[in-house]
């Protein structure tokens, strides 16, 4: 099997442009199938990670999203109630009743407009999530017009500076801090208090609950509890299945889209790789013919050159994945369709997409070898150390 191995290895090497050309096109169809994947699981990822497992989200039932959702304040009050929500070092309730809005602002680099989540949080918002954590500037203070936005919010949005002020809900809000939530959605949202964003919408109901489970094993009961109590109409997940949730529909579609794409793409590296398998085994008919003569089976002939077309295969799959994980360093904006906001993330490349990736590479290795080594090992001794 060594032999076979370096036999094909050197025969790629003697035939460097051709070699180089074949892998070129796999890597490109690796890179782009790679690229999309990362992408869609660059967004999942930043969604899932916004969440936390021991954190509940309470949402009205159906609603599908925190912007859909209405919880009137007598529901809230009944799920304050709850005894599984957990307490704070201060003595308090780790929970959160919050507002979800969405505004349109226009970007920087663009004069078009996107929408941006609006939260209205209160107190125990910040606990809640320990991946928030102010850069520059200070906290909005309770009962004013100021507001703080993640760092995507800032870069990417006119008027969403340290200092500055956007205008929206008929008042002007000053942005007094900016944000880093991590590779978290929610740096591309905007916080201000609830008890001022709510009336200034005119929203008379909050969005979501958010609370701290006292222990995370006590999920089930509050659950069933919230969603089988007849004055509520109401539902809870875990944060991090809530989260799950709004990517996938996004994340779908960016997978359906890459594997359409490489489809197409992939048809014309196979067959490449299937022209230079086929002028490989013509220039080499006499090689085959003596190789043959001196006692090679049919079935090594067929190994070594499948051999050298995985080969191809697998230099085109680790080139395109090389050039892929550079990806990993630009940060993308796009429109959830969950949510229809504004949300900025990052590729990510995993172990997953790696062997997806390669095996991908080496399907088209296969398929491009498999006839023209069919051909090299079916040949006529006779006849082919004549063409010698």
């Amino acid at each position: 099997m060594n032999l076979l191995f370096f036999y094909s290895l050197r025969n790629l090497l003697t035939r460097r442009l051709t070699t180089a050309l074949t892998a070129l096109g796999m890597a490109l169809v690796v890179f782009v199938f790679a690229a999309i994947i990362m992408l869609a699981e660059g967004l999942q990822k930043t969604l899932v990670d916004t969440g936390s497992y021991n954190n509940v989200v309470v949402i009205r039932k159906s609603s599908g999203s925190e912007v859909q959702s209405g919880i009137d304040r007598l529901q809230a009050s009944v799920v304050e109630t709850q005894p599984e929500i957990g307490m704070g070092q201060d003595g308090k309730q780790m929970i959160a009743k919050e507002m979800v809005v969405l505004i349109t602002l226009e970007k920087q680099d663009s004069s078009s407009r996107s929408n941006v989540v609006i939260r209205g949080v209160s107190e125990a918002s910040l606990y809640l999530r320990p991946q928030v954590h102010l850069l520059v500037g200070q906290l909005p203070q309770p009962g004013s017009s100021e507001i703080m936005v993640g760092k995507s919010i800032a870069k990417g949005f006119k008027g969403a500076g340290l200092g500055e002020s956007l205008f929206f809900a008929q008042r002007s809000w000053r942005v007094v801090g900016i944000f880093d939530a991590g590779s978290t959605g929610y740096s591309s949202e905007i916080w201000g208090d609830v008890d001022q964003l709510m009336p200034a919408f005119r929203r008379p109901v909050y969005s979501s609950i958010l609370f701290n489970l006292r222990n995370t094993g006590e999920f089930e009961a509050v659950q069933s509890r919230i969603q089988n109590d007849p004055r509520l109409t109401l539902e809870a997940k875990r944060e991090t299945v809530y989260y799950k949730e709004q990517s996938e529909a996004m994340a779908t579609f960016l997978r359906i889209l890459g594997l359409s794409l490489t489809i197409v793409f992939s048809i014309g590296a196979v067959v490449g790789a299937m022209i230079t398998m086929y002028a490989a085994v013509a220039t080499r008919t006499g090689e085959i013919g003596t190789l043959r003569a001196l006692g090679f089976r049919q079935s090594a002939i067929l190994t070594a050159f499948l051999l050298e077309s995985l080969l191809l295969g697998a230099i085109g799959g680790c080139t395109g994945l090389f050039f892929a994980s550079f990806l990993q360093l630009l940060t993308v904006s796009t429109t959830n369709f969950q949510t229809f906001s504004e949300l900025a993330f990052s590729f990510a490349l995993t172990p997953g997409i790696v062997i997806k990736s390669l095996s991908f590479s080496l399907i088209m290795g296969f398929a491009g070898g498999v006839l023209p080594a069919f051909r090299a090992s079916r040949m006529n001794i006779i006849a082919a150390l004549r063409e010698a």
